[in-house]
């Protein structure tokens, strides 16, 4: 993943400032439920949330604005080590779901727990969920936190057991959670085929075979989940046969769908296993699969991982910037495609008029009914559930 150099429409009469919330409650119970886990600690919670919003209303995502709806989707970047009044205006009114935190962002452990505490604040004085606050910390070469475990890269992980990667997950969890972060863009569940793929080079893959990644993959996201910060598991279906980043070039993967398929399985393991991790979704092309990249692909995001692999959870894209790139085109137009194939977390890691201008787009798209409610409200309900977590 690279970092590439409105108005709220209204429907019905909803309370802006306890509805999101009181979706949040319900979402989460529902969730917790289905996982046979108790919902009082979260609940409890909830409610400390609600003690200063006006008693709820029913309705929960239904009663929302179009605004609301479509802000909900957007993960951003900001630039410097403080977040500026434009980027917390559009927090607070509903306009940003998440931010992704990069080296630049970061300079000291005060610093970034005074940015995630200020970032959270512009969410609670709009009335809106709590932010997702992520960042890239899969160890070795990519660790955007650079006092933060894991020091070891996956490639070394996936030389020891199982137990040492579950440690590495808990330990990084428990120092992003300590400054506010909440969401980590890892672990990489990519299986490689050898040293001339491009994951394999920057030693981000556990292993070149598809067992060792299942269950260090799986481990990792246990431990992250242990502490309360929420694994993305990536790039799905699969970087593993790439040669060069996504964030670089036009990647086409033209292996067989049974070769693509076989490469699944962290995905499957971590499925099997109870885990609940966001699915970040490739922005290469699959021939085998869809003629469209995985981002935007509706065969790839509802046939493959939906219907066949069950997985009910939250999706996000790469960086679109860098797709928008490498392709000549927009962000706002990949997001659209994005948007109707089903995802539901769009990454932005470009300027903020860039985000902002997406956000725009999606909202006139969907006041002109081009991406329907019921998708909004079905993305917005996975979004809140996962938020019930953090």
């Amino acid at each position: 993943m690279s970092r590439a150099a409105g108005s709220a429409g209204s429907v019905g009469r909803a309370d802006p400032i306890a509805a999101p919330y009181t979706q949040l409650m319900a979402s989460s119970r529902h969730l917790l439920a289905r996982a046979g886990r108790p919902a009082v600690c979260l609940t409890a919670v909830c409610c400390g949330m609600l003690a200063t919003a006006p008693p709820a209303r029913s309705g929960g995502a239904r009663r929302l604005t179009l605004s609301q709806l479509v802000g909900q989707r957007l993960v951003v970047a900001l630039h410097g080590t403080q977040a500026d009044g434009w980027l917390r205006g559009r927090i607070r009114a509903g306009q940003v779901g998440g931010v992704i935190l990069f080296s630049s962002n970061v300079a000291s452990p005060s610093q970034l727990t005074a940015l995630s505490a200020s970032l959270q604040a512009a969410a609670r004085a709009g009335g809106q969920p709590p932010l997702i606050i992520s960042t890239d910390q899969e160890g070795g070469l990519v660790r955007r936190i650079p006092w933060a475990p894991p020091k070891r890269s996956a490639e070394q992980l996936g030389q020891l057991a199982s137990s040492v990667s579950d440690t590495a997950g808990s330990r990084t969890g428990a120092a992003l959670r300590n400054v506010g972060v909440n969401v980590d863009l890892a672990p990489v569940a990519d299986v490689p085929a050898g040293p001339w793929d491009f994951i394999q080079q920057q030693h981000r893959a556990f292993s070149t075979s598809r067992y060792t990644v299942a269950r260090d993959a799986a481990a990792f996201a246990h431990g992250l989940e242990s502490r309360k910060v929420w694994p993305v598991l990536k790039h799905f279906p699969g970087l593993g046969l790439a040669t060069v980043s996504t964030d670089d070039a036009l990647v086409r993967i033209t292996a067989s769908s049974r070769s693509l398929i076989r490469r699944l399985l962290p995905y499957k393991v971590a499925f099997r296993r109870g885990l609940d991790p966001v699915v970040m979704l490739s922005t290469a092309i699959y021939p085998a699969l869809d003629w469209r990249a995985a981002a935007w692909s509706r065969p790839i995001i509802r046939g493959l991982l939906h219907r066949r692999l069950g997985f009910t959870g939250v999706t996000i894209t790469d960086s679109l910037d860098a797709a928008a790139a490498v392709r000549h085109r927009t962000d706002d137009a990949l997001a659209l495609r994005s948007v109707r194939a089903g995802a539901d977390l769009i990454l932005i890691t470009g300027s903020e008029s860039a985000s902002a201008s997406v956000f725009q787009s999606l909202l006139t798209a969907a006041r002109a009914g081009t991406i329907p409610r019921s998708r909004l409200v079905a993305s917005y309900d996975r979004i809140l559930a996962l938020k019930g977590h953090l």
